[in-house]
């Protein structure tokens, strides 16, 4: 570090006085500090820090690496984890601890895409922010104007909407805040969405892999649009239409059996008659009556 601890004094002062005591401790004990001055790669801790006398031995450790830290560098458990030997449980208590007592702050941010992230801000004072030394914004007291709702994205069609297949998506979009309750659908969301599903069981796709579709591998932050994300994966994962399948040949009839009128034989028919070799001789004897 740049400055030396002023509250150590550079050297131990011994007492004048005659009288000695058997508990009073030897004036060439304790700390002697053999400093030399940092011209590069050094960081300033304030003393608020090192000698914090409410943080454990871990928070003011990880504390000060992450003090000493490039902006950009990853902070995040997994990562303290996998440079130290302590645990993510340890690692996360202390986090915890240097937020509590400010010198941490986690803010959420949107990233391009709508993905919300979370970041991490290292503070060395704690109580002051970067912000407050801003001129405050001196705030009109005209009305604001409300900006208007950003549309959904659009969705697939199906080719043949019928009224069950349109009532069979909206049940399936109904359903799914029992899955998840931040898919809570309004009236307007769930028709917007309803022919996005419809094409999906258009195409053969059951009403539980669409299911599954919508409902896995969401974000675990807060879901300020869940109709914006289901209508882009209706649209992104939509499956490709079936394979052409050559319509089935009509089954073959099988027709009971019936015993001839003329020679008693057996033979199939829809009804009782005449085989097909007494058929011909009937046929005559009608001609010649």
């Amino acid at each position: 570090m740049d400055t030396q601890n002023p509250n150590v004094p550079s050297h131990a002062h011994t007492p004048v006085t005659g009288k000695k005591h058997s508990n009073r401790r030897h004036p060439h004990t304790g700390l002697i500090h053999d400093n030399t001055r940092h011209t590069t790669r050094f960081t300033v801790i304030g003393n608020h820090l090192a000698q914090h006398p409410e943080l454990s031995l871990l928070a003011i450790g990880l504390g000060t690496h992450i003090q000493s830290l490039p902006a950009g560098a990853r902070i995040d458990i997994k990562a303290l984890a996998a440079r130290f030997p302590e645990g993510t449980t340890r690692i996360a208590a202390a986090l915890r601890e240097l937020e509590t007592h400010g010198y941490l702050r986690r803010v959420r941010e949107r990233v391009p895409g709508g993905r919300i992230i979370t970041r991490t801000i290292s503070c060395n004072q704690p109580g002051r922010h970067r912000a407050d030394t801003h001129t405050p914004v001196r705030r009109s007291h005209a009305p604001r104007k409300r900006t208007p709702a950003k549309p959904l994205p659009a969705v697939p069609h199906p080719a043949s909407p019928s009224p069950t297949l349109l009532q069979q998506a909206t049940d399936l979009l109904t359903d799914l805040r029992r899955h998840d309750p931040r898919l809570l659908l309004s009236t307007r969301d769930t028709a917007h969405l309803a022919p996005g599903v419809a094409a999906w069981l258009e195409r053969d796709v059951s009403p539980t892999a669409v299911r599954h579709a919508l409902t896995t591998d969401l974000p675990p932050e807060a879901l300020h649009r869940p109709a914006a994300l289901l209508a882009h994966r209706l649209t992104a994962q939509l499956p490709p239409p079936p394979p052409f399948r050559a319509p089935a040949p009509p089954p073959t009839v099988r027709h009971p059996l019936q015993t001839c009128d003329g020679c008693d034989r057996a033979f199939r028919a829809p009804a009782p008659g005449h085989c097909r070799d007494c058929r011909p001789e009937r046929a005559e004897l009608q001609e010649a009556a």
